[in-house]
């Protein structure tokens, strides 16, 4: 529609040019070479303009349409999931925990380190596949994605990224929750706009930082998991689940390295903490995506699972252990950013387990299939109805033809509730 404007206005100016009335020949372009000129032909001239002022009102009316026409369009609302999270009828939460899926652009991305009979046919979509069946196999009360979900130095979009990444979770109307890793803010958006971004989406209960207190990073939030329907504690929070931004790059004394968990953050942790065990005594778990230093420890002391690359962790020791144990509620930290460890190893009497790298775009190693680690807490059977808390246990699964399920293990267990 453009060019044939253009070209009507084009052939009327050109007529306009030419014409001159004073000439018996009406001066109105000319045929050949020999400089015959065309007779004169009036109408022509009115019939140009009216062509003319005919386009410039239909396009008018076409860009007033395109204006209008959603004018009565429905808003889009964000689905929100059922809040607050709580144990089920069977007085069972479980957790999915999706670790460095490394997401990029979809079909057009390629695997890494996968098999040469493999390879040609892999790209982000095998990542997708992974999360779908792990969503159908598992059914989960939560799926947390604990940072690098999109490898932002690839990604064209991250908006777009974020969409494809999270679609499984979204579609399966699971509540779900992300912290950032340190390639995240890579692509298109910062930090803050990543989550500002992710908060929005389709059941996702993430938070971009707590309300009423100033900390660093973005991400920092709280969810609290309420006993099961019937029960004496169906309108109390009998799991908390705390989530830290550990940042991404940082500099140390002018030397490079990774980010850190911050004071601010530490203090509202505590704060948070201490009021909620002021209300009753519930376990918490909790999630961040870099490796405190004191994990490169766990070499010497003994783990669970596969321990193949160095810990990558900043250089700074900001307290974190030390914070975590003496606030004492923290059975078990979730952690990610380096792929082929997905082990868990105790510190201080915290268990701090790798998610084991999930995506396809991330490095891997070859022959050595993607992992995802399943989180299940069981609450114990009171006199009459269900209790708090009962034991916690975790285990991963790889993928394979069967989801093979490995390294279960039993995290943390009340004993004192045999006593109720």
């Amino acid at each position: 529609m453009p060019r044939l404007f253009n070209c009507v206005v084009t052939e009327v100016l050109n007529q306009y040019e030419s014409f001159d009335p004073s000439r018996p020949d009406c001066g109105i372009g000319e045929r050949t070479e020999s400089g015959r000129r065309m007779r004169c032909r009036p109408w022509r001239r009115s019939f140009l303009y009216a062509l003319f002022f005919s386009l410039l009102l239909f396009l008018l009316f076409f860009v007033l349409w395109a204006a209008l026409k959603d004018r009565d369009a429905v808003p889009r609302v964000k689905r929100s999931a059922e809040l607050p999270l709580r144990f089920g009828y069977d007085g069972s939460f479980k957790i999915l925990q999706v670790a460095d899926m490394h997401y990029a652009n979809g079909l057009v991305t390629r695997c890494r380190d996968v098999l040469p009979s493999e390879s040609a046919r892999c790209s982000d979509v095998n990542t997708t596949l992974f999360l779908k069946r792990m969503i159908d196999a598992e059914k989960p009360d939560l799926i947390v994605f604990t940072g690098d979900s999109i490898f932002g130095a690839s990604a064209a979009d991250a908006a777009e990224s974020l969409f494809k990444v999270f679609r499984p979770a979204m579609d399966s109307r699971t509540p779900w929750a992300a912290i950032l890793g340190n390639h995240d803010q890579e692509s298109t958006m910062s930090r803050l706009e990543l989550m500002l971004f992710i908060s929005l989406m389709d059941y996702s209960i993430s938070q971009v930082n707590p309300s009423g207190f100033v900390v660093d990073g973005y991400g920092n939030y709280d969810i609290r998991v309420h006993g099961a329907w019937g029960s004496e504690v169906a309108n109390t929070s009998v799991l908390n689940l705390y989530f830290l931004d550990s940042g991404d790059r940082a500099i140390d004394g002018g030397v490079k390295t990774y980010g850190w968990i911050k004071d601010s953050q530490l203090t509202w942790l505590h704060t948070i903490s201490e009021e909620l065990q002021g209300r009753y005594p519930s376990p918490a778990l909790s999630f961040f995506h870099i490796p405190i230093p004191q994990v490169r420890e766990l070499w010497f002391k003994g783990f669970v699972g596969q321990f193949q690359e160095a810990v990558g962790c900043s250089s700074v020791n900001s307290g974190v252990l030390q914070s975590l144990t003496s606030m004492g509620d923290v059975k078990a930290v979730f952690i990610g950013h380096d792929h082929l460890n997905d082990f868990c190893g105790k510190l201080n009497g915290i268990w701090f387990c790798y998610g084991g790298g999930f995506g396809y775009h991330g490095y891997g190693r070859t022959g050595w299939p993607r992992r995802a680690r399943v989180i299940s807490a069981q609450l114990g059977k009171g006199k009459e109805t269900w209790a708090g808390v009962e034991t916690i246990r975790t285990w991963k699964r790889l993928d394979d033809e069967k989801l093979t399920k490995i390294d279960e293990q039993v995290l943390w267990s009340n004993d004192c509730l045999e006593n109720l």
